[in-house]
């Protein structure tokens, strides 16, 4: 059980939360629409329309990079281990496929969603959860991690 924990950053997480959940409030006050990743990139690449123009749409989805390369940078942290290409891209279309099926994604369903007491997005985050649970568990099983 240690070894779950051993690179555990319980203080850069929270920190982590704490300004997905700033951006997701000043988006909704500022700009007045629902931080969902999955519906800003549809309505960046014209799968959907919403409130949000195209050009601000790509302007969020270019900042979400972005801002990772910065704090790394500022913290002087390599960059991450990722999956190889083709492994990253299948995962992206299920990711993508699940999202426009499930109406919203993490973002939208598990920040925004439940913090307007949404029973459509506590349901859908829940789902997200058992399944990521369930992907992790099967994995190690497996072997894999």
């Amino acid at each position: 059980m240690s070894a779950l924990f051993a690179n555990a950053q319980p203080l850069q997480g929270l920190l982590g939360g704490v300004m997905i959940g700033l951006a997701a409030a000043l988006m909704l006050l500022g700009a007045g629409r629902i931080a969902g990743v999955s519906g800003i990139t549809a309505r960046a690449t014209g799968l959907a329309d919403s409130g949000m123009s195209r050009g601000s749409a790509w302007m969020f989805l270019i900042g979400l990079p972005l801002g990772a390369v910065l704090v790394a940078a500022l913290t002087e942290q390599g960059p991450a281990e990722f999956a190889s290409w083709p492994i990253l891209v299948v995962a992206g279309l299920m990711v993508g496929f699940g999202t426009r099926m499930g109406s919203g994604c993490t973002s939208g369903h598990g920040v925004c969603g439940i913090s307007r007491l949404s029973q459509r997005s506590v349901v859908a985050t829940l789902t997200f959860m058992a399944a990521g649970i369930a992907t992790v568990a099967a994995t190690r099983l497996a072997g894999g991690l």
